[in-house]
């Protein structure tokens, strides 16, 4: 399909417009027109454009991309390195963060609470965007060291850090990636439990003092599901030849 095609399908299937966020989302890197073979990775890294060269993609679709409000506008080093290799090889970088991360049904959290199988996961309507932290309530009291191994089971990596509370646990919130700060929202809604992908030094503290279990889960790790999901999906769709590609980060 054409790129302008596919940039358009992807704003208005994500809603980009509806989120506010600190990079620009859509097509980043503009390449070559047609578009029949996507790459899919977390993250913009080297490591993935070298697989897309080798592979001769025509798009990398990711969630972390470039441009980020506060960074450094300059085009040096790291950065001047992966935007030369894309432009040398005409390859088309689409990003797409929050709108990402909320999607109801290939987005981050939904695809988080897929892979768990947490039912009927619904947005914590006190924080913004829409569906950043998603919260669900199981139909049955479960353990808190229990909830960590099935969190490293299906994750396939070993926690960064837990904090076990005394109660049972009924009702869990989670942020996949960065969203150690929405653990006091998790905790006034009356959730058990919380599971995000980093960990603060005051995190801990918040779990401790509010009787919250928390687990920090990896950024990367908590994170690979929904640009994978989006790749099977434009697959689905529209017969292009997907293929997502892990790079691997203990973040």
């Amino acid at each position: 399909m054409k790129r302008a095609e596919l940039q358009a399908y992807l704003n208005q299937f994500l809603a980009v417009d509806r989120v506010k966020d600190y990079c620009p989302n859509g097509l980043q890197v503009e390449g070559r027109d047609e578009v029949n073979k996507i790459i899919t990775g977390v993250t913009a890294c080297q490591a993935l454009i070298e697989h897309a060269v080798a592979e001769d993609a025509d798009a990398i679709l990711v969630h972390h991309g470039y441009f980020w409000k506060g960074e450094p506008a300059e085009i040096q080093g790291m950065k001047k390195r992966r935007l030369q290799l894309l432009l040398r090889n005409d390859i088309n970088l689409f990003a797409y963060h929050l709108p990402l991360d909320v999607h109801a049904r290939l987005g981050n959290n939904a695809q988080l609470a897929r892979l768990m199988g947490w039912p009927d996961p619904s947005p914590l309507t006190t924080v913004e965007p829409e569906g950043v932290v998603m919260c669900t309530e199981l139909s049955h009291d479960e353990d808190a060291g229990a909830l960590a191994l099935q969190l490293e089971e299906k994750l396939q990596r070993r926690l960064f850090c837990a904090v076990h509370a005394a109660q049972p646990i009924r009702r869990i919130a989670w942020c996949t990636g960065g969203g150690q700060g929405f653990i006091d929202a998790a905790a006034q809604a009356g959730c058990d439990a919380f599971v995000t992908g980093e960990v603060s030094e005051q995190t801990i503290h918040s779990a401790r003092e509010q009787g919250i279990a928390f687990y920090a889960a990896g950024h990367h790790a908590t994170e690979r599901y929904g640009i994978r999901a989006l790749g099977e999906h434009l697959e689905e769709q529209f017969g292009l030849s997907h293929r997502f590609i892990d790079i691997d980060s203990p973040a």
